[in-house]
């Protein structure tokens, strides 16, 4: 383990990137040229002390988890993925592991649906990226349960989600019938492997949902959610497909002329203004 290298790493991405590079507000006192280390460390899951630790490098090699999360966290390509895990004195990620690094590409794509709520899933779920819109929507991401923010898992297992499902039934159904699929695509994924284990240990609908052995991948739908400001609102939720990477970008929408879009068009002026109060 390289622990100068390491920390020197950290540091440098950490001040590289800009909080709506993460779909962050940027508040108006910031004394730092990039994250705050409370965001990042938000973001990956780990305590700010911890990352304090491994900035200033000391503390105990972090595992694969950390150096996968703090990656993500970060937005660092696949080569200065593999770089922080060498520098960790960690094996980067194998083929065969679902890809939670998100493409610059996409999140310039990302940035350009600043107007509508969008985020990017990998193959089992985690939202890896989200636009300040997104985080208006569902609410602070960095709460749900888990070291990271996943659908499943917080359809499962509980936390402070907004969706509001008007056939939950069908719902829980189709998100576990694709993650059975996907356990077929990945079944070396350790990463997706804990999660079943959780979801089926934390949760007997889970269990239920998935000893039936129903597949399917999810696609188009409606989601209607309960914001605390602006009311119910049901959206479009459209999923955009990046094959190479085994990932989904799902955006809101709502037909123009409805309730539902001048709910939205209210959304984006009071929902990022009420993120920028909290912050």
């Amino acid at each position: 383990m390289d622990r100068d290298g390491l920390a020197t790493a950290l540091v440098a991405a950490r001040d590289r990137l800009q909080p709506a590079d993460v779909g962050l507000p940027a508040g108006s006192r910031r004394r730092v040229p990039g994250l705050r280390r409370e965001e990042v460390a938000a973001l990956a899951g780990i305590s700010v002390d911890y990352l304090v630790r491994l900035e200033q490098g000391r503390g105990p090699r972090p595992s694969a988890q950390v150096v996968t999360a703090l990656s993500r966290a970060l937005r660092l390509s696949r080569d200065q993925r593999d770089h922080l895990h060498h520098l960790a004195g960690i094996d980067p990620p194998r083929p065969g592991r679902i890809d939670d690094v998100v493409r610059p590409g996409t999140l310039r794509v990302l940035d350009r649906l600043a107007d509508l709520p969008a985020m990017v899933l990998d193959a089992k779920g985690d939202v890896l990226a989200w636009n300040d819109l997104a985080l208006a929507l569902v609410g602070d991401l960095t709460a749900w349960p888990g070291a990271r923010p996943n659908i499943a898992r917080i359809q499962f297992l509980g936390g402070p989600g907004r969706v509001v499902h008007t056939d939950e039934g069908a719902a829980l159904a189709a998100t576990v019938a694709d993650l059975r699929a996907v356990s077929a695509r990945y079944p070396d994924d350790p990463d997706l492997a804990a999660l079943l284990t959780d979801l089926r240990r934390g949760s007997d609908r889970f269990a239920d949902l998935w000893d039936a052995g129903h597949v399917e991948v999810l696609r188009e739908a409606t989601k209607t959610f309960e914001h605390p400001v602006v009311g119910r609102l049901t959206l479009d939720c459209d999923v955009l497909a990046l094959p190479d990477a085994d990932q989904r970008v799902i955006v809101y929408s709502a037909a123009p002329g409805t309730r539902d879009a001048e709910a939205l068009d209210l959304l984006r002026v009071v929902g990022v203004q009420d993120l920028e109060g909290t912050r």
